[in-house]
């Protein structure tokens, strides 16, 4: 991944990235209409990025309505390679506990009705893409790599369940998601990761628990709950980007 531009795309909680120096903005018009926002293009630990907050910079477009269509469109055409994509989720199983860093390995997709595929109009031929592996392992390995280098006490591997949002689970759905294999639940991670593979554009997941699942801890879940768990959490996120980007 030699010249490697990074974008990193932010979910709750990451509306703007500290320590970024930032160069200019930019406004792109896609063929799928506007992305949450103008790209954000600086330079962090040395090396170019582009920054691009998935729910707007006031955070105000939630899960169901973000155009992920046009913000990975226009993240590919601004000249980036590669995407680290930060999300909040749910904790579902035991090691997945609120505050922890988590780089999943798989995905599993209950979203519906959301705009998934670049591939739906004016084809030559039908096209379908490996999706074997969702998240490019070498990305992956350079998020895990250098978490361990900074000794953050992040999980390497899990399989994130997207939902629909923007309602949080019930109890009896993240059981559901459980015996289907997930644990961590989310509501951006598709169609967000496929978007990437059609594009060619190597693609991450950094996920930050932000609370346990419905069911899963003490009462109901509060979104001051999840503000706070976030909050201490992003430093770590921060962290771990910068060391990735020197490594990459």
């Amino acid at each position: 991944m030699t010249d490697t531009i990074l974008a990193i795309i932010g979910g709750t909680g990451l509306t703007s990235l500290k320590g970024l120096e930032i160069s200019r903005r930019e406004v792109m018009h896609t063929p799928y209409g506007e992305p949450s926002g103008p790209l954000t293009h600086g330079i962090l630990a040395g090396r170019e990025v582009v920054f691009l907050a998935r729910h707007g910079y006031s955070h105000t477009i939630p899960p169901h309505q973000v155009n992920y269509r046009a913000n990975v469109w226009a993240l590919k055409h601004a000249g980036v390679s590669a995407v680290v994509a930060v999300a909040a989720v749910g904790g579902i199983t035991a090691e997945m506990r609120p505050r922890r860093l988590v780089f999943p390995n798989q995905i599993i997709d209950y979203t519906w009705s959301r705009a998934h595929t670049f591939f739906n109009k004016d084809l030559t031929h039908v096209v379908h893409v490996d999706f074997t592996e969702p998240y490019d392992a070498d990305l992956r390995r350079k998020l895990i790599e250098a978490a361990r280098t900074i000794k953050i006490d992040a999980v390497e591997q899990g399989t994130y369940g997207a939902t629909q949002g923007p309602r949080l689970e019930t109890a009896a759905e993240i059981d559901r998601l459980e015996r289907d294999g997930c644990d961590l639940v989310g509501m951006t991670g598709m169609p967000e990761a496929v978007l990437a593979r059609e594009l060619e554009l190597p693609y991450a997941t950094c996920a930050v628990v932000a609370n346990w699942a419905a069911g899963r801890g003490e009462g109901v879940i509060t979104m001051d709950e999840v503000r706070e768990n976030l909050d201490a959490a992003m430093a770590n996120v921060r962290r771990v980007l910068e060391a990735t980007i020197k490594a990459l």
